[in-house]
């Protein structure tokens, strides 16, 4: 028998997490960077919160740690850290000046009272000058080899005292031997501090962590450690060359999290779909069921059906009639070819409209490799040329500030080129762009062009455009075009688009994008009947 026990949190119970929720984490870190190693880097230093139970963050060990320092800057002082050692060692400059004076005066005697006289006034550097001293007292001498064993921890000292002394400000003082304590506990601290800053997790002393910030801080870093540990150890992350990459395992479940956010938002506020005329497959919908009639697909809900037959009539054998059948409902789907067209100048860096584009990229192939597997997605990358980006691509990909000219004509190009290849009855290029065309392909050279103004439009790169939209809709291919600004110039080229196309155009908002984007896809595929 299974028993479970609750017990009230004290802090002594170990956080268990799982490589999904570590994951997911993660994922909220990469919509702010394209960069897989800065994104992890982000996450392990700021930390973060599950259903709760805060994961701290490297910053937050730091921060801890200069506060340990803090409150020893501002207890102690090291005023008289070096005057137990001053004291000793003027006390055998005595007793060796007491045995010369009793001595017959003669140059040799002269010279050592000179000696000692004009000694340097740094106690490290005093008691290094006086190694080479033949001593005439013999007390004298045992002593001095005694404090000469002091010298290394008194050169340290007085580094640290010259450092960080006019740090200390606090009203006790410190004897020779707690100062050489503080000074090696601070050590500890800074190495601590150093390898925390930089992020090389086993380079940190746990047995100095645990000493110097307690049991619960060592804790919590066992807890961090074991972040990256669980997200390689899954699969999601590779490293090569020392950097962090997502792995095909990492790469789809990014594509899944995006689509279930995006899902989510739809739950709390789904726009309209577009149903379409051409039946295709049946798919059964398991978030729906009906009530059985001759004819319909035998996609037999089990459950329903004997729950229905229980409420009816309680007791075994189960005396079914025909009214108890329950059965998913179905929906009718169209086999679709759609090439999405991702606008990646430098202008969607503004406003986090790339990380949204990108997001939503991830979520349709997810999407589509989940449920329309027989769909075919590509997804196309437009800056000042056109390039296709893979699945493992996605992730990683960013707005090109080396290129930050908007090529629409040689993406579309692509787009038809791709399509070709996988022909199909629906044929659809979903563009998002923030902005008209400023860069366009003829005779095979590549051209760049500024707009005219401020906010107006490149007449020639419009014009090459407007030709590539009027070959692609001659194949019989649809173009929506979600528009993430709404100047008058990028509203103008747009409607020119549509009424060449017989397509659509939205504006809409980055946080917005992919709810009417993904309905939108799905509606022109699925009706219910």
């Amino acid at each position: 028998m299974l028993k479970i026990r609750y017990t009230a949190w004290d802090g002594s119970q170990r956080v268990q997490l799982t490589a999904d929720q570590v994951f997911e984490k993660l994922s909220e870190y990469l919509s702010y960077t394209d960069d897989v190693q800065q994104a992890l880097d982000w996450m392990m230093r700021q930390g973060f919160d599950w259903e709760g139970v805060e994961v701290r963050g490297l910053d937050d060990f730091v921060e801890e740690l200069r506060e340990e320092m803090r409150k020893r800057y501002r207890e102690f002082n090291l005023h008289s850290a070096l005057d137990e050692m001053r004291d000793k060692f003027e006390e055998i400059l005595d007793l060796e000046r007491d045995t010369l004076n009793e001595q017959p005066a003669n140059d040799r005697s002269r010279a050592k009272r000179e000696f000692l006289d004009n000694l340097p006034h740094r106690l490290s550097e005093a008691i290094e000058k006086m190694r080479s001293y033949d001593f005439e007292d013999a007390q004298a001498a045992g002593d001095f080899e005694s404090l000469l064993e002091e010298l290394d921890n008194l050169r340290d000292l007085e580094e640290f005292q010259r450092r960080y002394g006019d740090l200390f400000h606090g009203q006790k003082s410190l004897s020779y031997s707690e100062a050489l304590d503080l000074m090696r506990e601070m050590s500890r601290l800074k190495q601590l501090e150093a390898s925390l800053l930089n992020g090389d997790l086993e380079q940190v002393s746990l047995d100095d962590l645990r000493e110097l910030l307690g049991q619960q801080a060592f804790q919590d870093f066992q807890t961090l450690k074991q972040v990256q540990l669980l997200l390689k150890n899954a699969g999601y992350l590779t490293t090569k060359s020392n950097r962090s990459h997502l792995s095909p395992k990492g790469v789809r479940r990014l594509g899944q999290l995006a689509l279930r956010d995006i899902f989510q938002g739809l739950l709390r506020d789904r726009p309209g779909g577009h149903q379409v005329d051409h039946r295709g497959i049946a798919d059964a919908r398991p978030d729906a069921t009906k009530k059985y009639r001759f004819g319909d697909p035998m996609n037999l809900d089990l459950v329903g059906t004997l729950k229905k037959s229980l409420a009816r009539k309680l007791g075994t054998p189960l005396a079914m009639e025909p009214s108890d059948f329950e059965v998913f409902d179905t929906q009718y789907a169209t086999t679709t070819s759609t090439v999405l067209l991702l606008d990646m100048s430098w202008s969607m860096s503004w406003e986090g409209r790339f990380a949204a584009a990108k997001k939503v990229a991830m979520a349709m192939e997810s999407l589509v490799r989940a449920r329309f597997p027989r769909d075919y997605f590509a997804v196309v990358g437009f800056f000042t040329r056109a390039v296709e980006l893979k699945l493992k691509d996605l992730p990683e990909a960013s707005w090109n500030m080396g290129d930050p000219f908007t090529n629409l004509q040689d993406g579309l190009r692509l787009a038809g080129d791709l399509l070709n290849r996988h022909p199909s009855t629906n044929k659809h290029v979903i563009v998002i762009t923030d902005g008209q065309p400023t860069a366009y392909f003829s005779r095979g050279r590549l051209y760049c062009e500024w707009p005219l103004s401020f906010g107006g439009i490149s007449m020639r790169a419009a014009q090459e455009t407007l030709k590539e939209v009027e070959r692609i809709t001659r194949r019989g291919v649809t173009i929506n075009t979600f528009m993430l600004d709404d100047s008058p110039s990028l509203r103008a080229f747009v409607e020119r688009m549509t009424r060449i196309n017989k397509g659509r155009a939205l504006y809409t908002r980055p946080d917005r994008l992919g709810e009417y984007l993904l309905v939108d896809y799905i509606g022109k595929k699925r009706k219910r009947v």
